[in-house]
C-alpha cells in the first residue's frame, strides 16, 4: 500500500502545475530567477536579476522575441542549440521535455526547487534542480536524467544549466592560459555567432580555460558598479562554455561537460547526474560578483573555508629534486627562524629500486629513498618537531612512469588506446592511471590512507597532476563504453577524493596540476587551497592571481616568495614587491633560505609576523578590486574589507616604471563612509614613513578622494630598485 505522505507530496506536486501556468520564483536575499511553469510544456525562462518584490513579480513582462525553454532537447527544433540530445533505444534522435512537476524541498543549505519533466512518447524523465541558498547570494543549477526505457540510450549532448541572457551592451569576462601562465583575463563584447571555451586536458581543467565567466550587462564591465552575471561550472572533467548570439534579442548561454568524444550510453534505471553550475548577479560590479562566489566558496565548498592557512615553505624551488635529510632539517630552521608554521618536502623524496633523481621515473613507487632519507619520514617529523614547524609532503597519485615498479607490476592500470602503444607524457615516462578502474581507485587511496596511516603527524599533502590524457582508451571500460572514459576517470576521482576526506578530514591537501591546472569549483571541496601556477614571478602573478580572483577567495589562492632571478622568466625584482604580492594570497615562501642575506630574512621574519596579523583580513575579508593592471596604466590596486568594515588591508602595485610618468590616484571601496581609519604601512623599507602613516581619514574621504602613493620606495641609495609597491593596514579607530 502506498505511503499515505507519499500520497500526499503527489497530490501537492500535482497541484502546483493545474493552474494554466505557475511562476516559479527562485530566491536568494539579493537575487530571483523566475520560471514559467505549465504542464504540458517546456518551463519557460523569464527572469535572473536582482531580487524582485511581490508587486514587480505580479507585473512582470514575459520576454519576447527569444527562445525561452528553461532546458532545451534536440530534435523539434532542430536549428536551434540544444542542452540535451539522445538517441533512443529505438534510434530516434529526436526526444521533448514537458513539465509533469514541480516540487519544492528544504535542503540544509537554503530551498531547493524540482521540475520534473518527461518525454510524452519515451519514458524519459529530467529533473531540473535549483537550490536557493539562505545566506549567500548564490543559486546552483544541474539536471538529473533517469532513462527507464528497456535498453540504453545514448546521451550525445547534456548541459547542465541554459541561461538566456537579453542583448545590448553585453560583455563577457573569461579567462585564458597555459603552464606558467594560467588565469589570465579577456574581456569581450558578445557578438552574433558562437563564443566557446572548451576544455579537453583529460585530467585538469584550469590551464588553458577557466569553467567560469562573468557577462557585464552595462557595457564593458566595471569592478564596483553596474550590473554583472556571474557562472562557474563545479566540475573536475573537461567541460564546453557557449555562448550562442543569433537572430533573437538573446544571447544563450550553455554550460556543462564537454561532449566530445564522451557520448554516455545510459543504461535502463540509471539516472545521469549533470555537474552544478553556479549562478550570482551583483548590481556593484565584476568585485560584487565576486564577493558573492568568495563568500559561498569559503562556507559551502572550500575544505576548511572558515580556518586560517598556515605560512609554508616550500622545498620545490630551493632544492628541487636534491632532497637529504640534512637539508630538509636546515630550511625547517630557517622557516621557523622566520615565523613560518609549516614546511613541505616536494618531489624527490621516494623510490627504491628506481629512485627519483629526475621526473622520468619511479611515480607510483611511494616509499622513501633510504639514500636521500636514511631516517626516513620518521626522521623528517622529528625534526620538524625539534624546529616548531608542521609537516608536509607532496605526492602525484593519479599518475606513474613507465620506468616504476608499479608499471611492471600493472601495466594494465594505465590509460591506453586499444591495441595501441600507450602515448608518454612529462620526462618521455609519465602515464596517467585510469581512475575508472576501482582497483586503481584503491592503490590511489592507498596512498594517502598509508602516509597517513603510518605517519599521522604529516599536517599537508601536496597533491599534483602532471599530465593530460594523451591517448583515449581504457583497459577496465568495455569497448562499447570506452567514450566514457573522460566522465568516469573523474568519477573515480571524485570517490577517491571522498574516500580521503571521509578518513582524513582534518588534513590540509593542496591541489597542484602543473601548476593551475585545477583551480575549479568541483574540486575544491576536497582541497583546501590551489597553487596557481608553478610561475611564482610577482609580476605576472599580479596578471595571473588578479584573473584567479574572480571567483576565488584570497585563502584558497597559494602565493609564495620566490628568489631571483625567476626561476620561470628570470627576471630580478625586489624582495619587497615580491613579499607584497604574495600578502595578497594565502602567503608562503619558495625558496633556499640559506641562499638569503641577513637583510632579507629580516625583511621576511617582519612580513610574516605583519601577515599574521593581517590574515584574517585577507583570508575572510571582502574583496575589492580596484584598479586592474589589465587596463595598462601603469599599476594595479586592490583591497580587503573585513565584514565589519572595521579593518581592511589596501595593495598598490607599480607594473612599470618610466621617467616623467603620470599614476592614477586610487579611490578605495567597501569602508564605512562614517568611520575614521588610522593608515599603517607594512613591510615599509623607505628611509622616512609615508605622509599619511599614522594619520585618519574618513571611510568617504578615501573612497572618493584616496591617498597619494610615492611612485617609488625611498630607500638608501644602494638599495633602489625600479619595484616600487605598497601595503596599508586600516583600522578604524
Amino acid at each position: 500500500m502506498m505511503n499515505k505522505k507519499l500520497i500526499i507530496a503527489m497530490m501537492l506536486c500535482l497541484t502546483a502545475v493545474t493552474s494554466r501556468a505557475e511562476q516559479v520564483t527562485v530566491e536568494t536575499k539579493q537575487m530571483t530567477l523566475v520560471l514559467d511553469v505549465e504542464q504540458g510544456r517546456q518551463p519557460q525562462y523569464v527572469y535572473f536579476g536582482q531580487r524582485l518584490n511581490a508587486q514587480e513579480l505580479q507585473h512582470l513582462q514575459a520576454p519576447r522575441n527569444g527562445r525561452m525553454d528553461a532546458y532545451p532537447a534536440y530534435g523539434m527544433n532542430c536549428p536551434a542549440d540544444a542542452a540535451l540530445a539522445m538517441r533512443h533505444a529505438d534510434g530516434n534522435m529526436s526526444t521533448q521535455l514537458v513539465v509533469t512537476g514541480v516540487e519544492r524541498l528544504t535542503a540544509d543549505e537554503g530551498q531547493l526547487t524540482e521540475i520534473t519533466m518527461k518525454d510524452p512518447v519515451y519514458p524519459i524523465t529530467v529533473k531540473l534542480c535549483y537550490l536557493a541558498y539562505q545566506d549567500v547570494d548564490m543559486i546552483t543549477t544541474w539536471t538529473e536524467v533517469t532513462n527507464s526505457e528497456k535498453q540504453a540510450v545514448t546521451l550525445t549532448t547534456f548541459a547542465s544549466a541554459v541561461l538566456p541572457i537579453r542583448r545590448g551592451d553585453v560583455w563577457m569576462s573569461s579567462f585564458y592560459g597555459s603552464w606558467a601562465n594560467e588565469g589570465r583575463l579577456v574581456e569581450e563584447p558578445l557578438t552574433p555567432g558562437q563564443k566557446q571555451i572548451v576544455n579537453k586536458d583529460g585530467t585538469r581543467n584550469a590551464h588553458t580555460s577557466h569553467g567560469e565567466v562573468m557577462f557585464s550587462l552595462n557595457g564593458k564591465a566595471q569592478e564596483n558598479q553596474g550590473q554583472v552575471i556571474g557562472a562557474a561550472l563545479c566540475y573536475s572533467g573537461n567541460y564546453r562554455l557557449k555562448v550562442v548570439t543569433d537572430d533573437t534579442d538573446y544571447h544563450y548561454f550553455f554550460a556543462g561537460i564537454n561532449e566530445d568524444n564522451s557520448e554516455y550510453h545510459l543504461k535502463k534505471g540509471e539516472t545521469f547526474v549533470t555537474p552544478k553550475v553556479a549562478l550570482s548577479f551583483s548590481n556593484d560590479g565584476l568585485s560584487g560578483v565576486s564577493r558573492n562566489f568568495h563568500k559561498w566558496g569559503r562556507k559551502y565548498m572550500l575544505a576548511h573555508g572558515n580556518k586560517e592557512r598556515k605560512i609554508l615553505l616550500n622545498s620545490w624551488e630551493g632544492v628541487y629534486f636534491d632532497i637529504n635529510q640534512k637539508g630538509m632539517d636546515q630550511m625547517m630552521a630557517d622557516i621557523a627562524s622566520m615565523g613560518g608554521e609549516l614546511f613541505v618536502m616536494d618531489d624527490g623524496w621516494f623510490g627504491d629500486k628506481y629512485p627519483r633523481k629526475t621526473d622520468n621515473s619511479s611515480l607510483g613507487d611511494w616509499v622513501v629513498d633510504k639514500n636521500k632519507l636514511p631516517e626516513g619520514i620518521e626522521g623528517l617529523l622529528r625534526d620538524a618537531r625539534k624546529n616548531g614547524v608542521k609537516f608536509g609532503i607532496w605526492i602525484e597519485p593519479e599518475m606513474s612512469n613507465s620506468v616504476s615498479e608499479l608499471y611492471e607490476q600493472h601495466p594494465d592500470w594505465i590509460v591506453k588506446a586499444p591495441k595501441r602503444e600507450p602515448v608518454l607524457g612529462r620526462g618521455g615516462t609519465q602515464v596517467v592511471l585510469d581512475l575508472s578502474n576501482p582497483k586503481v581507485q584503491d592503490f590511489v587511496f592507498s596512498v594517502v590512507d598509508n602516509l597517513m596511516t603510518k605517519y599521522p603527524e604529516i599536517d599537508y599533502i601536496k597533491w599534483d597532476a602532471n599530465m593530460p590524457i594523451l591517448n583515449h582508451g581504457s583497459q577496465y571500460l568495455t569497448m562499447n563504453e570506452q567514450s566514457h572514459l573522460y566522465i568516469e576517470y573523474h568519477r573515480g576521482f571524485e570517490k577517491v577524493c571522498q574516500r580521503i576526506r571521509e578518513k582524513y578530514p582534518e588534513l590540509t591537501i593542496q591541489a597542484c596540476a602543473s601548476g593551475g591546472g585545477r583551480a575549479n569549483w568541483g574540486v575544491l571541496p576536497y582541497f583546501d587551497e590551489f597553487w596557481v601556477s608553478d610561475n611564482t614571478d610577482a609580476l605576472q602573478r599580479i596578471y595571473m592571481q588578479w584573473g584567479t580572483s574572480y571567483f576565488f577567495p584570497a585563502i584558497a589562492m597559494a602565493s609564495h616568495i620566490s628568489a631571483t632571478p625567476n626561476h620561470t622568466v628570470f627576471r630580478t625584482t625586489s624582495l619587497k614587491f615580491r613579499i607584497d604580492v604574495a600578502m595578497s594570497g594565502r602567503l608562503g615562501m619558495e625558496i633556499q633560505p640559506k641562499n638569503m642575506t641577513d637583510d632579507e630574512k629580516e625583511l621576511c621574519r617582519k612580513a610574516i609576523k605583519e601577515y599574521k596579523q593581517i590574515r584574517p583580513i585577507v583570508q575572510f575579508g571582502n574583496i575589492y578590486r580596484l584598479m586592474s593592471p589589465y587596463d595598462r596604466k601603469g599599476l594595479a590596486s586592490l583591497m580587503y574589507v573585513s565584514d565589519e568594515q572595521d579593518k581592511a588591508v589596501f595593495y598598490w602595485w607599480k607594473t612599470e616604471s618610466f621617467q616623467d610618468e603620470h599614476l592614477p590616484r586610487v579611490r578605495m571601496a567597501g569602508l564605512n563612509p562614517n568611520k575614521m581609519y588610522k593608515v599603517r604601512e607594512l613591510n615599509r623599507i623607505d628611509v622616512k614613513p609615508l605622509d599619511c602613516e599614522g594619520k585618519a581619514y574618513s571611510g568617504a574621504y578615501l573612497m572618493s578622494r584616496g591617498l597619494e602613493m610615492p611612485y617609488r620606495n625611498d630607500t638608501e641609495w644602494n638599495k633602489k630598485t625600479d619595484w616600487s609597491s605598497r601595503v596599508l593596514l586600516l583600522e578604524a579607530e
